[in-house]
This record gives C-alpha cells, structure tokens and sequence, in this order.
C-alpha cells in the first residue's frame, strides 16, 4: 500500500508543478509519496492518505479533480485529505472561495475547504484563446509563492508524522 497520493488537475502545468513540489516536501519527511493526475485515479483505496489539487479558472475546479471526489467520498471520508487550487493572478492572491460542488463534498469527506495557491499564466504554457490573450496582458506571470506551498506541504508532513 502507498503511503500517500498526491493527485492534481491542470491545463497549463501550473498546478501539477504545485503538486510535486508538496510531494517532495512530504517524502522529505520519510514517506512514500505517489504523483498522479486526478485523470489517471480510479481509487484511492491504496492509499492512507490523499491530497488534491485543481486549477481553479472562472472560479471552477478542473472537471477530473471534482470526478475524483465524488467517485471516492466514501474512501476519502475514511483518510485524511488535504485539497489545494491554484489560479488567482496579479496583486491580489487572497483566499478564493471553492466552488459549491467541491465545498459540498469537502463538508461530506471531512476535508477542510482548499487553500489557495496563487496561479501561473505565461505565453510559453498558455492553452487556449482567451488565455493566451491573457498571457500578453498585466494578468500574465508566476505568482505561485513556493515558500507558501511548502509550508503547507510541511504541515501535511508534520501531521502525517503525527499520526503514525
């Protein structure tokens, strides 16, 4: 059994490069920590414990990430789970709210709401029309504060520690 799933949903890779960066945080702390994409998750049946994150773009999670969540709420319920999304751009990286659906199966799995990541949108990894218009605009930039992700990721670990 892995120890630990770490699973993102992404356009662009921001968020994925996110999901590695708390991966390699928690195996710092001597766990055996699995990267997927939330595509790519059937189960987390495997798994003692799980984080997830998504893109969050017009205020809406990546369609995958909110499929592993529903899919797996009653396996979730039963573990710990951390959730994550990454998107707002510019000067003001405050706290985004989630969207309903996800706040809805955060209360039911016993997580608590996602925290926010600030996103990344650059012309090298936009996709999309209106994001590569975006791209040239004062929006565009890397605004992903990794000491903020890896403090978090510290404090997963430190948890998961805890616990054993």
């Amino acid at each position: 059994m892995t120890e630990i799933l770490v699973a993102y949903a992404t356009k662009m890779g921001g968020t994925k490069e996110i999901a590695e960066a708390i991966a390699a945080r928690i195996r710092a702390a001597s766990h055996e920590v699995t990267v997927l994409d939330a595509a790519d998750v059937g189960s987390v049946a495997d798994y003692k414990a799980v984080v997830l994150g998504s893109a969050l773009y017009a205020g809406r999670w990546r369609p995958e990430a909110v499929k592993l969540l529903k899919r797996n709420a009653d396996l979730l319920a039963r573990r710990p789970v951390w959730l994550f999304h990454s998107g707002p751009l510019g000067s003001d990286l405050s706290a985004q709210k989630a969207p309903r659906k996800v706040q809805e199966l955060a209360t039911r799995i016993g997580a608590d709401q996602p925290f926010t990541f600030g996103g990344r949108l650059t012309g090298q990894t936009a996709v999309g029309f209106l994001a590569k218009k975006m791209a040239n605009g004062p929006m565009a930039g890397d605004y992903r504060d990794w000491d903020a992700i890896d403090l978090w990721a510290y404090k997963i670990a430190q948890h998961l520690v805890a616990a054993r």
